[in-house]
């Protein structure tokens, strides 16, 4: 019944398995691969003809983990998995990030790729194995892939590098000091397609180093994928790309003149508007027939990065007017917004991006339900872009892919200068809306990110700058690097390349190719740009705000952390939480309180929090021998006085300890609800409290010297 290939090697410390012919035999392409006992099914479909008309490469990627992979039961009501999770989303987008790019040009039918987490051993990350299962499904189904790709995770530990580490040493990164790097590397067998990472400031030759690392690495995980495609790959799909060459003449015969005008224009909305003008005329000087052409969009994109890249590779300025190396004018202000904890403008010649950051509780931290497990994140980016940013309308929804995945590259660069969150216990939510875009607006996000947290007064270990790198490559091996682009030149350039970090060193990299790859010539000259561009971006955002304010917004909580006993935490609590709801309506204070006995205390009001601190504080803690203590006169009996000295303890004064003379009863001196000083002189045999008035002077609570005792007695 099955016509099972299966192809294995030793890759690491684990074994790697591809499979096929056994299940999902009716896709076009369906492996199964295997790291240890992390299994991800992809499965490949595509088209056999496009779509009438269809003018782009409709790819769809899509990347599910099945809660039954870890032998978990799905939370929430419906108790099944429903929309994709963030990491979901971002897994996919690793996917299709190297992917696209290896499709034949022109090839325009449409593809589907769904890769199923079946098995979760919570070692092996299942977002590499399911980037080599995509890879493998693909080489094998016939369509038209120039690949096949790999992948790797790469971390960095004591100055080694090292393959594929296990998901506990990933796992919340910045909790771990030793581990330095989070980077996935996919390529090609000679080049480079894709680069993600978070990293703790490793200088451009470690990030460089750790690139190649997990390149060679993968190179016999691309030999396994050969060897499977070998063995059962199905015909090619008889696809031959689309000749336009006439068509791109017309096009060019119509409009290059005009369209070269448009693109010497250096105001975006102005350019783009005359570029707009150029292709209706060059429509309308067509004849019916070509503009029904369904290559006609590419012709005219030929057209328009032929004009752009001409230019650039020539020596010619960029469409702004700028050389190759410099950044665009930068204005940073902080402080806009009155009523936020929070606030920066940060423009970048025609992007900007109003970043504000608000500080909350232990309550408002976001709880993670992840195969690994749920986990707590206190600090949050989210990124939104809104049609007005470039001046176009259209819906407005949940936030997309490019959202979330922008955002999420925000957070990876800022998340390595956090301050522990021992040190700083607050829950940190920084909201990126772009105003205006052209290009890199995730690194106006970075940059006004880091600048607006230092105005809530968060103590950063240092600003994070990012700039967007780009780069034209020619078939005849020219090529230039780009910094700061715009987007016409990301649009119509061969490569995405972000980087973000401190003075010190790199905390995020994002590098994505449109071609088949890069050099690592290249990819060094581009890092050595970008450090160059990211030293000018802090340069100009010192001149706001160089280090986080030491005052916070009257508008932001205040929080005290203390840690108690774990054995303690019941009685702060109280029966049915009776206690602590008491502590919250008597102070006014916010209280939350963990499994390790760690309370936080939040509130505007220092009063507040003092009064809930002094409340679990009585609670918590042992009165010490010798210390003084003011407490209130509870009860009078013959031989002395109780006195409720700390929390709710109460001791005994006898009455030789009340006064320095004989007293006929204790209530000479005292009555009951009378405030007084007590020092704590011990515990009996049964454990009771003995206290003393007579050495403590009642009106400073000071102790009484020897000396003076005798003096007083004479």
């Amino acid at each position: 019944m099955f016509n099972v290939t299966k192809k294995s090697i030793q890759w690491g410390e684990e074994t790697l398995t591809l499979e096929t012919g056994k299940v999902a035999r009716q896709a076009d392409g369906t492996v199964i691969a295997t790291l240890g006992e992390t299994s991800v099914m992809a499965n490949v479909t595509f088209a056999k003809a496009p779509k009438p008309g269809q003018d782009f490469f409709p790819l769809t990627v899509h990347y599910q983990e099945k809660y039954y992979a870890a032998g978990k039961i799905p939370g929430g009501f419906f108790k099944r998995e429903a929309r994709p999770t963030e990491k979901e989303t971002l897994t996919a987008r690793l996917i299709d990030r190297p992917c696209r790019p290896l499709f034949v040009p022109g090839f325009k039918h449409e593809v589907l790729v769904m890769c199923t987490v079946l098995s979760h051993d919570l070692v092996n990350e299942p977002d590499i194995v399911a980037m080599i299962a995509a890879s493998a499904a693909l080489t094998i189904s016939g369509v038209p892939f120039m690949g096949p790709i790999a992948a790797a995770r790469v971390g960095f530990v004591d100055g080694e590098y090292i393959l594929n580490p296990e998901c506990e040493d990933m796992t919340q990164l910045r909790n771990n000091p030793e581990q330095r790097l989070d980077l996935v590397v996919a390529g090609t067998k000679d080049a480079v397609m894709m680069v993600e990472s978070e990293a703790y400031e490793l200088s451009e030759e470690e990030m460089l180093g750790a690139v190649k690392f997990g390149h060679d690495a993968m190179q016999p995980v691309l030999d396994l994928i050969i060897d499977l495609a070998e063995a059962c790959a199905k015909e090619p799909f008889d696809f031959v790309p689309p000749n336009y060459d006439e068509l791109y003449g017309k096009v060019k015969a119509a409009g290059e003149t005009q369209m070269r005008a448009a693109f010497a224009i250096k105001d975006k909305q102005e350019r783009s508007n005359a570029i707009s003008a150029a292709v209706t005329a060059i429509k309308d000087a067509l004849s019916e027939e070509d503009r029904e052409d369904a290559n006609l969009g590419s012709a005219i994109k030929k057209l328009e990065s032929g004009i752009l890249r001409g230019d650039i590779i020539n020596g010619g300025a960029r469409i702004d007017g700028r050389d190759k190396t410099t950044v665009r004018p930068i204005t940073s202000e902080v402080g806009i917004l009155p009523r936020t904890h929070g606030s920066a403008l940060f423009t970048r010649g025609e992007t900007q991006g109003l970043v504000v950051t608000t500080l909350g509780t232990g309550d408002d931290e976001q709880i993670i339900d992840a195969l690994e497990g749920n986990y707590r994140s206190n600090f949050l980016l989210h990124y939104n872009f809104p049609p007005y940013s470039v001046g176009e309308v259209g819906r407005v929804g949940s936030p997309g892919r490019r959202e979330i995945g922008h955002g999420k590259l925000a957070w990876r660069a800022l998340q390595a200068v956090l301050p522990a969150a021992t040190d700083f216990p607050y829950t940190i939510r920084v909201v990126s809306e772009i105003t205006e875009s052209n290009g890199s607006s995730s690194m106006a996000s970075v940059c006004g990110g880091s600048l607006s947290m230092m105005d809530a007064g968060v103590p950063l270990k240092a600003p994070v700058a990012g700039v967007a790198m780009g780069l034209i490559l020619e078939d005849d091996g020219r090529y230039a690097v780009l910094t700061d682009i715009l987007g016409d030149e990301d649009h119509l350039g061969d490569m995405d390349f972000k980087v973000a970090g401190t003075e010190n060193g790199i905390t995020s990299l994002q590098m994505d190719i449109k071609v088949a790859g890069i050099t690592p010539a290249i990819m060094e000259q581009a890092l050595a740009q970008a450090k160059d561009g990211r030293m000018t971006i802090l340069g100009e955002m010192n001149k706001a705000l160089s280090a986080g304010r030491t005052e916070f917004s009257e508008h932001a909580p205040r929080i005290e952390t203390m840690q108690i006993p774990t054995d303690k935490i019941r009685e702060v609590i109280g029966s049915g939480g009776k206690v602590i709801r008491e502590i919250v309506e008597t102070s006014g204070a916010k209280v939350d309180i963990n499994d390790d006995g760690i309370i936080k205390i939040a509130s505007a009001n220092g009063e507040a929090i003092k009064k809930a601190y002094d409340m679990i504080y009585s609670i918590v803690a042992e009165p010490e021998e010798g210390k003084i203590y003011t407490g209130k006169v509870v009860k009078l009996v013959d031989f002395g006085a109780f006195v409720n000295f700390f929390g709710k303890r109460d001791g005994l004064v006898h009455v030789s300890q009340i006064a320095n003379k004989r007293l006929n009863h204790p209530s000479d001196i005292l009555k009951e609800g009378q405030e007084v000083k007590v020092k704590l002189l011990g515990f009996d045999d049964r454990g009771k409290v003995r206290l003393g008035m007579k050495m403590v002077d009642q009106e400073t609570g000071e102790e009484i010297a020897p000396e003076k005792k005798e003096e007083k007695a004479d």
